[in-house]
């Protein structure tokens, strides 16, 4: 536990970096980068049950990384960029990172993600 940090601030990082740690919400992030998105145009290019990527999407709200709306019978996603800026702080407290920068922050996603779809020897 960091010491500097209250123990719902390490609560909320530990959850912010459990969301992040899968490559399937990092692209459900990136995808949110562009607009906000109804969840069924979120599912679409995923090879995976809606409910699989609801739950995606319930990990990425309870760490505040997203909020989702009900309009009429479509709930909508809409990314929370501010939610990244406790992981940013406490990340740039190693003296390594910039604060934060969406743009950088889309270019590291992408990354991420291509080196997920090239196969494994």
């Amino acid at each position: 536990m960091d010491p500097t940090l209250s123990p719902a601030e390490t609560l909320k990082l530990d959850a912010i970096f459990a969301a992040l740690a899968d490559p399937t919400r990092r692209a459900i992030l990136a995808m949110l980068l562009e607009d906000d998105m109804a969840v069924t145009d979120v599912a679409q290019p995923f090879q995976q049950s809606l409910a699989a990527i609801s739950k995606h999407l319930q990990v990425l709200a309870e760490a505040g990384l997203i909020s989702r709306e009900k309009r009429g019978r479509v709930v909508w996603c809409k990314l929370e960029p501010d939610a990244l800026r406790g992981a940013s702080v406490w990340m740039r407290g190693f003296g390594q990172f910039e604060p934060l920068d969406l743009d950088a922050f889309e270019r590291f996603l992408d990354h991420e993600l291509a080196e997920d779809e090239v196969p494994k020897a």
